[in-house]
């Protein structure tokens, strides 16, 4: 399948044009045109100049070995032994639009699965033997060798398979137990050999349905992962999109999409609904329903297509299409009986998405304080009268202050970014105007991109809250504001992301010549072409963004990051450029106080010491095999997880409140009322939340 690793993205609104030189040509098929426009476009538009040489060829040859082998559970070390010529080769296989490591190393691959569907049949075939001291399981690669001979791969998956029964056995001999604790008698209490033989059932049915979705992989999707490769060696986030994935990301970045307005998931070779978004098209029609499995579709009128055992990248194309058309899905209900379900396709919003705000007031502060929850720094770049995050917030700002709210929180955790347009737009809310970001592309000087707008919507206390993943865009606003001193940036952990890169998508279909088209559409690149710099000259590129105020944090032990992908840019400096900083007053005072406050907060105590915790439970990567030393092992993990649930115990000095602006909206809308209202509980429950309301009002 695609790798779907990279989530951080910084992305321009156009399709840029590239140029594409052809010489007569001679393309026999899809991926040798493909690779050619894929080395061209990264040798014109890539930030740095790309060499497609030995050096890469490395890099790529490493990195795609465990793409395709993740957990060394195919590849003898006699097959890896055989791909080494190949290692410096890669660079020119390209030049030539030559596949030749790609198909040896798929046909001994193919042969490698072929063993395996025997392995696994035959050591599920058999019972488990848990009481066997010291057998145990390394959870990390890296830790992992190559299995030298068939019988040492066919060891490892031994123990992968035994290790998934346990699983499932642990979850089922708890369940029981929980039974006879509570005299549940719903339950039906099964002897162990009994639970042995249904986990190893249900193990194996799991087995073979990724076998089928392997077998399902064809040479164009093993292509996308190969082409992919190469392309990501340049830097983490440049990459080749198959057309599916380039929609994909048409959806997350704008919030919305065409089509019938339900969550699918593959199950058992059917597609399963697991979720109907509310307001959408099926949400109207009313009759598809939580785990209905569709097997059928048909466009309007047309036959239908059984997409039993069909992969997903197949599927969602024939669900999804254009607004006002008619889909026809014939669906199995829960009760076995079969329907046939109309539904004429209609824009979803993904209304979750999108910027929203509560008041919250602390009762030891009294001060009212307005907090915006943005998850990406959204838009939707193919209609300009579309959402922007920009727009959004603004709406919201001034919402907030029609409540005369004493100070603001934006929300950027979690924020893997967005729109460098609308991240611009947006801090120049809280700034008279001047630079916010500066810019610079391969051949150029940086260039800086500025609020131009005099107007100032709101020049209150104002903090930016972030975390090790906020990214990219969140990066660009908190460093902008921090350099003005607009702001006080609080973070739970020591930096941001650390992605100073910017990249634009690149239609490879727009420049093929009409004579290549019947070869197939090509697809998408994503290409880093800018990297951005504070307007104070410095990067946040691997750096990230330091907070003002640090507090503890889930990820402040453990490597997280830009620095932490395969090969990052480096970080570099420019010269700044004039911007009219101020500095917050008793900036000292507020972060003496915050420290105050959290050293004497029994809640971040125990974030800092399950921080500790979860470091130590990531390096200890070997798992014991013998089912009573697991349980025994989960039994004490599980207590203390248990103490760390009061982390989020919710606050009895908080209160959360709906915006005057919003009532008449929520109460018509009871489903959205009821997601607002399962936020605001969430809140309650934030620590962090709690804390930095606390900064506003010591700021005040």
């Amino acid at each position: 399948m695609f790798n779907k690793k990279y989530c951080f993205f910084l992305v321009f609104a156009c399709s840029a044009v590239l140029a594409f030189k052809t010489v007569d040509q001679d393309y026999p098929n899809k991926e040798s045109l493909l690779m050619d426009v894929v080395l061209q476009s990264l040798a014109y538009n890539h930030y740095t100049e790309a060499k497609i040489d030995d050096s890469l060829s490395i890099r790529a040859y490493n990195i795609y070995l465990k793409r395709v082998d993740n957990g060394k559970r195919f590849f003898l070390q006699k097959d890896i032994d055989s791909f080494e010529k190949h290692k410096l080769m890669l660079d020119d296989y390209a030049k030539n639009k030559d596949f030749k490591f790609f198909d040896a190393l798929h046909k001994i691959r193919d042969e490698r699965i072929l063993q395996i569907k025997n392995f696994y049949k035959e050591i599920l075939s058999k019972p488990f033997d848990f009481d066997i001291k010291g057998e145990q399981i390394e959870t990390n690669d890296d830790k992992l060798s190559y299995a030298s001979t068939l019988d040492e791969l066919n060891l490892r998956w031994h123990h992968i398979l035994k290790y998934r029964v346990m699983l499932d056995m642990h979850a089922k001999l708890k369940r029981q137990e929980k039974a006879k604790e509570e005299n549940d008698t719903t339950v039906n209490i099964l002897s162990f050999i009994e639970i042995e033989e249904k986990s190893r059932a249900e193990i194996l049915k799991q087995f073979d349905r990724l076998f089928i979705d392997i077998d399902q992989e064809d040479r164009d999707d093993d292509i996308a992962v190969y082409v992919n490769t190469l392309a990501n060696v340049m830097e983490p986030h440049t990459g080749y999109f198959p057309p599916l994935e380039k929609e994909n990301f048409n959806i997350r970045i704008s919030g919305k999409l065409e089509g019938i307005g339900a969550q699918l998931r593959q199950e058992d070779g059917y597609t399963k609904v697991v979720r109907i978004v509310p307001g959408s098209a099926s949400w109207r029609q009313g009759e598809l329903s939580v785990n209905d499995l569709i097997i059928k579709v048909a466009q309007g009128k047309e036959e239908a297509v059984d997409i039993v055992d069909r992969k997903m990248d197949d599927v969602l194309p024939l669900i999804r299409g254009e607004k006002g058309t008619e889909v026809r899905l014939t669906v199995k209900k829960p009760d076995g009986t079969i329907s046939v379900i109309s539904i004429i396709r209609d824009i979803v919003v993904l209304e979750e998405s999108y910027a929203k705000s509560a008041v919250l007031q602390h009762k030891k502060c009294r001060k009212r304080i307005g907090l915006i929850d943005l998850r990406s720094f959204y838009a939707d770049f193919k209609d300009p009268r579309g959402r922007r995050c920009s727009r959004d917030v603004k709406r919201e700002v001034q919402k907030l202050i029609a409540e005369g709210i004493d100070g603001i929180v934006i929300d950027l955790r979690y924020n893997g970014g967005g729109s460098l347009r609308d991240v611009v737009d947006m801090s120049g809310l809280f700034i008279k105007s001047g630079p916010i970001v500066q810019v610079k592309s391969r051949d150029s000087r940086p260039r800086p991109l500025e609020d131009r707008d005099q107007n100032l919507l709101y020049d209150g206390p104002l903090v930016i809250l972030v975390n090790s993943f906020s990214a990219s865009a969140s990066e660009i606003m908190a460093a902008a504001l921090q350099d003005y001193g607009r702001a006080i940036i609080v973070g739970t952990s020591p930096s941001t992301f650390g992605k100073g890169t910017v990249q634009r998508f690149f239609d490879l279909d727009a420049v093929v010549p009409q004579k290549y088209k019947e070869l197939g559409k090509l697809g998408s690149m994503k290409i880093t072409i800018q990297k951005f710099f504070r307007i104070n000259g410095g990067s946040t590129q691997l750096k990230g963004v330091t907070p003002d105020i640090i507090l503890p944090g889930a990820y402040s032990y453990r490597k997280t990051g830009e620095k932490q992908e395969d090969f990052p840019m480096p970080w570099t400096e420019i010269e700044p450029v004039y911007y009219k900083k101020s500095k917050i007053n008793k900036i000292d005072k507020i972060k003496r106080k915050s420290q105050k406050r959290v050293a004497d907060n029994v809640a971040f105590k125990m974030v800092d010491e399950r921080a500790k915790w979860f470091k130590t439970l990531q390096e200890d990567s070997e798992i014991s095999l013998n089912l009573k030393e697991y349980r025994a092992q989960q039994k004490d993990y599980n207590t203390t997880a248990e103490k760390y649930k009061k982390i989020n115990k919710e606050s009895a000095f908080l209160n959360v409140s709906i915006l005057a602006a919003d009532v008449s909206t929520l109460e018509a809308d009871t489903i959205r009322g009821n997601s607002i209202k399962n936020w605001h509980k969430s809140l309650k429950k934030d620590p962090y939340v709690e804390e930095v309301v606390q900064i506003i009002s010591d700021w005040n």
